[in-house]
């Protein structure tokens, strides 16, 4: 028997795309978006669950919880980074490159770099970009604690100069302005006000504002990085030529 068709009066039911099944991949994915979209503090299992079209119990089966989908999220775009097979004539320059690679995945994910400051590399990836750049360092002569210590304080730098950097990009949109216009209209205001601070009390303040006012954010980091990297240049034995930074 045929089926009898709906009144023409009726409104037919869409026919719906089959659900893709649950993965822990699709979770992360899912998550992701919505990162991009609302930012950390919009990101909640629930969240994401809606974003599958599911109930947040069925997440459950590939994620623990929240935690572990931050640790994932880190994870999934340390994939981009890429660490070159040791040189020891070249371990601080690759260490330099690495970190520009890390600076510039965390530039554009930065809500994950604020979530990374308090996340242990343990997936995959973040595995790789760390056993890598211990290789690196190990190949420069740099022993194995000061190496340990250096990369974590190394992720750190990244990770904080990238949140700052996200911090200022949000009062630039909340004032309405494109960036060079913002910063030029602060660094305007800034040294009215340096220079107009009491001379007995502020005088170096005073006498440096140029300098303290100069430089853009990419300046400062590779700034940051020399001192970084000279500084664990310091630590190889024998003061040998490859301890040089490059």
């Amino acid at each position: 028997m045929s089926e009898q068709p709906s009144p023409p009066w009726r409104t037919r039911p869409r026919s719906r795309a089959p659900r893709q099944p649950l993965s822990q991949q699709a979770v992360v994915d899912a998550a992701l978006a919505v990162l991009s979209r609302e930012g950390l503090g919009g990101l909640s299992m629930r969240r994401v669950a809606q974003e599958l079209g599911t109930g947040p119990a069925s997440l459950y089966a590939h994620v623990s919880g929240r935690e572990e989908l931050l640790e994932l999220l880190v994870d999934r775009v340390s994939a981009d980074i890429t660490v070159p097979e040791p040189d020891p004539g070249r371990w601080t320059e690759q260490v330099r490159e690495v970190a520009r690679q890390a600076y510039r995945v965390y530039a554009a994910h930065t809500e994950l770099a604020l979530a990374s400051l308090a996340t242990i590399p343990t997936g995959p990836n973040a595995l790789r970009v760390t056993d890598g750049l211990l290789a690196v360092l190990r190949s420069g002569g740099v022993p194995a604690q000061q190496a340990a210590w250096f990369l974590d304080r190394l992720f750190l730098y990244i990770a904080g100069d990238a949140y700052e950097g996200a911090l200022y990009a949000e009062k630039v949109r909340a004032a309405g302005q494109d960036q060079p216009t913002w910063w030029a209209r602060m660094r305007e205001q800034l040294s009215t006000y340096y220079r107009n601070l009491p001379a007995g009390r502020y005088p170096h303040l005073r006498e440096h504002v140029d300098v303290l006012l100069a430089g853009d954010g990419d300046t400062r980091f590779e700034f940051g990085l020399d001192l970084l990297i000279q500084g664990i240049a310091t630590h190889v034995p024998g003061g040998s030529d490859r301890s040089r930074a490059g």
